[in-house]
Formats: C-alpha cells, sequence, structure tokens
C-alpha cells in the first residue's frame, strides 16, 4: 500500500498514524507529492488554500523541523467564526492563533518576493486553524511523513476579511489565543518570518505551491501561528483576537 493510502485509512479508522516503513516519502519534494495525491483522493483539487507550519523559530523547535512546511487546506476547513463541532470528532485536538490572508490574484510556482505576494492579497483576517496530534513519536515518524499529513492540519475558522489592510502594520498585529476566557498565549506578525507577507512568498515557492500548480486569486492561506498549538482537554470555547484585524471564535461541545 502506498503512503497516500496509508495515511488515509489512519484518518477513516480514526487511530494514531503509525511510521510508514517502506512507504514514506524519503525527503520533501516526495512529501509534497504524496500530499498531492491524498488531495486528489478526498477530492480536493483544486484545495480551498493552504496552511504553513513552523514559521516562527518557536514552532520549528517544537517540531523538530529545519523550517517551515506546507499543507493543502480542503474547501472544508473555510469556516465562518462561530462554528460549533463536537470534541470527539478530533484525535488529540489543539488550536492556534492564526493570520490568514485571501487571495486576489493567482501566485505562480518558483521565487517570489513579499512584495510581489502582497500585491496578490485581497482580504487579511484573523483566523484559528484546528489542529491533531495524529501521530506517536515525531522523530520517529519522520518530517517528510508529517508534511505528506498536511502538518496536524484537521479544519479552520476565519474571522471576516479586512479589505483595507494594507493600512496596517502587519508586523506589529498583536494576536492572542483564550480558551474558556483564560489567555494562553500571543504573539506578533512579525513572529511569522519576520512578517506575514515573507510567510506567503515563501509558500509561494514551496513544494506545495509547485504540486498544485501555484496559488490561485480566492484561496485562503492560513500564515502561520504566533502561538505554539493549544492542545485541549475537553469541550470548551476558543476566541482569537489581534489588533485591528478583530476577533474570531470557535465552540467545541
Amino acid at each position: 500500500m502506498n503512503a497516500a493510502k496509508m495515511i488515509l485509512e489512519a484518518r477513516q479508522a480514526r487511530r494514531v498514524l503509525a511510521p510508514l516503513g517502506a512507504a514514506a516519502p524519503a525527503d520533501a519534494p516526495a512529501a509534497y507529492a504524496v500530499q498531492r495525491e491524498l488531495a486528489d483522493m478526498l477530492g480536493a483539487v483544486p484545495p480551498g488554500g493552504f496552511k504553513i507550519g513552523a514559521t516562527t523559530r518557536q514552532m520549528q523547535e517544537y517540531l523538530g523541523l529545519s523550517g517551515p512546511a506546507a499543507g493543502f487546506v480542503p474547501k472544508t476547513s473555510l469556516n465562518a467564526s462561530g462554528l460549533s463541532v463536537p470534541f470527539a470528532d478530533f484525535i488529540g485536538v489543539g488550536v492556534e492563533c492564526e493570520v490568514a490572508v485571501r487571495l486576489g490574484a493567482d501566485l505562480p510556482p518558483g521565487p517570489c518576493t513579499a512584495e510581489r505576494a502582497a500585491e496578490a492579497v485581497a482580504e487579511v483576517m484573523c483566523a484559528i486553524e484546528i489542529v491533531e496530534k495524529r501521530y506517536g513519536d515525531l522523530v520517529e515518524l519522520g518530517t517528510p511523513t508529517l508534511i505528506a499529513d498536511q502538518v496536524f492540519h484537521a479544519s479552520g475558522v476565519l474571522g471576516a476579511g479586512v479589505k483595507d489592510w494594507r493600512g496596517i502594520d502587519l508586523g506589529a498585529v498583536r494576536g492572542e489565543l483564550f480558551v474558556d476566557g483564560q489567555s494562553r498565549g500571543g504573539g506578533f506578525g512579525r513572529d511569522l518570518l519576520g512578517h506575514p507577507m515573507n510567510a506567503l512568498a515563501w509558500l509561494a515557492g514551496s513544494g506545495a505551491a509547485e504540486v498544485f500548480g501555484g496559488l490561485k486569486a480566492g484561496q485562503v492561506v492560513w500564515l502561520g501561528s504566533v502561538t505554539p498549538p493549544i492542545w485541549l482537554d475537553g469541550p470548551c470555547s476558543v476566541r482569537v483576537v489581534y489588533s485591528d484585524l478583530g476577533e474570531v471564535s470557535l465552540t467545541f461541545r
């Protein structure tokens, strides 16, 4: 059985993804090829967008990565603020404090500057990424398999889009994540590779953009979390607030 089928079967059975043995992708390019195959199996091509994991040094250290990694996001992950979902639907569920953008123009795959990336952005919004700890020992699993499995992605929630974002210093915006009203951490836009648009430019030049034919107008990109994943113990309410970008909420029931 190939890697994409093994990943899909583990998800469908709601079990932890074991190391893939001889089927495991050997490196990042192979991992993104598996990810594209998985997207085809899920009917998620073209994807609703992408997520970038480990855009902060803190997250890279947490995940044992040497740099960022990306995953496709299906259209079913593009949920509006106020989403309510059963806690029991997830394996080892957590949440992240994200900045997201909606593209108004295509970005072709390949080297890209932050300035060119910014030109393609129609809206900026605060967002929550729902992540799952679908793995045991990450070292044993291997970074390429983590990438093939969309880097923890499970779903997402989006705040209202800010269209006049060009007057906002996105590097200075501060995000904070609350669980049942208690702050669980925060950070700044500059924590995402120095600036959120640096993260978007990185994505355009990534293996994920290459295998999916670039980034397309209308897609949403979660640019990264300014906090580590906040792992949840049970049903709760989650709220993310960003200065100048508003807020977004989610309930696990």
